[in-house]
């Protein structure tokens, strides 16, 4: 199994899942037989992988990348999820740039802490990862009377035939990340 650990490198040393030990050696095996990725994903490694529950019987698998290996993922992100999809049948995959949340500095610290590690910019480039390689061209937030809100996100229309069917996925995914409920949907293009 020394072939698939490669392909996972986890904080601290810690043990690989199950579930993570067969997500790397889907990309080791990859690697290896698909002549069109292999250059690409020889450097690439992943951080961690879970399996969600989406609605009704379907999963979804969600694949950590490392924050520094983001660019080259996304080079290569439609066909290594066309490739991963096949692997684990029935499946969506998502590919997660890892990022880290700092809490705001103790009051009368002269220390700053970056505009990217605030909560609410981990959650908007988490939302961004969550639908690619579809974009996001809008947003709206509709608050309830109750004090509840939902947050509208509108897709690009012209990755609508690669992503409409993973619309449900998405909401589950970044629920489960975030805690916040999400509805996706394509902007109406009047005539």
């Amino acid at each position: 199994m020394f072939t698939s650990r490669k392909k996972i490198h986890k904080d601290n040393n810690a043990e690989p899942t199950e579930f993570e030990e067969s997500v790397g050696q889907a990309l080791f095996d990859l690697e290896n037989t698909n002549q069109e990725l292999k250059s690409d994903l020889k450097d690439l490694y992943i951080n961690s992988a879970v399996q969600i529950d989406v609605s009704g019987n379907r999963k979804a698998v969600v694949i950590h990348v490392p924050y520094r290996l983001r660019k080259a993922f996304r080079k290569i992100y439609v066909r290594l999820v066309r490739e991963l999809e096949k692997k684990f049948s029935g499946k969506d995959v998502v590919l997660i740039a890892t990022r880290r949340i700092v809490r705001p500095p103790k009051k009368g610290s002269a220390m700053q802490r970056p505009r990217s590690r605030t909560l609410t910019a981990v959650h908007e480039a988490m939302l961004e990862d969550v639908v690619l390689p579809a974009e996001i061209v809008g947003k709206r937030v509709r608050y309830r009377i109750d004090g509840s809100k939902i947050m509208k996100v509108f897709l690009d229309p012209k990755e609508r035939n690669n992503t409409e069917y993973k619309l449900d996925t998405f909401a589950a995914v970044y629920r489960k990340l975030s805690g916040k409920d999400v509805v996706f949907e394509y902007p109406v293009t009047e005539p």
